[in-house]
């Protein structure tokens, strides 16, 4: 009997309309308590804080009594993620040991907000599918960056030890030169000693940039289009079968 009040309620729209208004809350308040603020502010944002924790904590308890049992409230992995989540929230913020820690949990609350929004969750399993193609892409793209970090820190060094001293301070400016910040800069006082060096700058580019970031996002489309067509092709299932029904 209590367990179906606890379902309805769990599934009810409103209910969770609610609960993603305090996350929300939640957030704002954890960027005010970034600033330097009066103490009443301070004491406010202090007992919202433990207001909020006490909310979660009875959201978690609706939800996990709305399953029928116990380990089906564990199957779901949301559900696991959002019980962490509450669980080091409920560490408090007045001891000078877990002040910091609690602090980073509770900003990490805002990640709740992917477990109630169905278009959020989809996005992160597509990601969550992308990445073993996205990983072989960065290991390809650490080798460039070694290949390339190791011939830069030979070549250059003397130009400029800040920018290319060993091969670990090369591949931090390679990564400079990959997001295209001010990298001509770069390019251009090496070029002062070494006039076509500019093909070692160019090459990179086009390889990282324009090849590998590229195949990374296309990973990423083809991945969300295969589950477009999954749902779609699921519909198109569940509309046949209906049809056969109707006969």
């Amino acid at each position: 009997m209590f367990t179906e009040k606890f379902k309805s309620l769990a599934a009810n729209k409103f209910f969770e309309k609610i609960v993603i208004l305090v996350i929300l809350i939640s957030a704002f308040m954890i960027g005010l308590s970034t600033y330097s603020v009066p103490e009443w502010i301070e004491n406010f944002i202090y007992f919202f804080d433990i207001s909020i924790t006490v909310f979660f904590a009875i959201e978690i308890f609706i939800r996990f009594k709305s399953y029928n049992k116990v380990l089906n409230f564990f199957k779901n992995g949301w559900n696991i993620f959002d019980l962490l989540i509450v669980i080091g929230s409920l560490i408090p913020l007045d001891g000078s040991e877990t002040v910091f820690l609690g602090r980073l949990l509770r900003i990490v609350r805002v990640l709740r907000l992917v477990s109630f929004l169905p278009e959020l969750r989809t996005l992160v399993a597509i990601l969550y599918r992308a990445l073993p193609k996205i990983g072989n892409i960065v290991l390809l793209m650490f080798i460039l960056f070694y290949i390339y970090g190791g011939f830069g820190s030979l070549l250059f060094a003397e130009i400029n030890p800040s920018y290319w001293g060993d091969i670990s301070i090369a591949m931090l400016t390679l990564f400079r030169v990959l997001t295209l910040e001010n990298w001509s800069e770069v390019m251009y006082e090496t070029m002062s000693v070494y006039p076509i060096s500019w093909i070692y700058y160019v090459s990179f580019i086009f390889i990282t940039v324009f090849a590998l970031i590229n195949m990374m996002v296309g990973v990423v489309v083809d991945e969300f289009l295969t589950n477009t067509e999954s749902k779609l092709f699921g519909k198109l299932e569940n509309n046949q079968q209906l049809m056969r029904d109707n006969q």
